[in-house]
């Protein structure tokens, strides 16, 4: 039952990232700068990826392969970096982009660790 709540976070997530990127196109396009746009556009393009690894990570755990943990650690990430830029696009403090960077990271150790994962057997 694990894997397949992982792979709800997945669509979960790739949902949000539709809905994200469409209210950016739409409701956004003439209330930001260019520069926040182009902030909000990445925060949703990295949700994007970040919904399509954890529904890969999903699919993979209910084949045997050990993604669950970094799955969520993947889920965890995507949530941090791309909330991140949504706030920093929408006029929230400075300082939340100095975390934008944990997000990205955890992203990368979760990458990094499925790999390794799955060339070790």
């Amino acid at each position: 039952m694990t894997w397949q709540r992982l792979f709800a976070a997945g669509a979960a997530l790739g949902a949000l990232a539709i809905a994200a990127g469409a209210f950016g196109a739409h409701g956004l396009k003439k209330r930001l700068s260019a520069d926040d746009l182009a902030i909000f556009e990445t925060g949703a393009r990295y949700h994007m990826y970040g919904a399509l690894a954890v529904l890969a990570f999903g699919l993979a755990a209910a084949h045997g392969v050990r993604a669950v943990t970094p799955g969520w650690i993947l889920v965890a990430g995507t949530t941090i970096f791309a909330g991140t830029l949504y706030a920093l696009a929408l006029g929230g403090p400075r300082w939340v982009g100095a975390v934008t960077p944990i997000g990205g990271t955890l992203m990368l150790v979760a990458l990094a660790w499925t790999a390794i994962v799955a060339v070790r057997g």
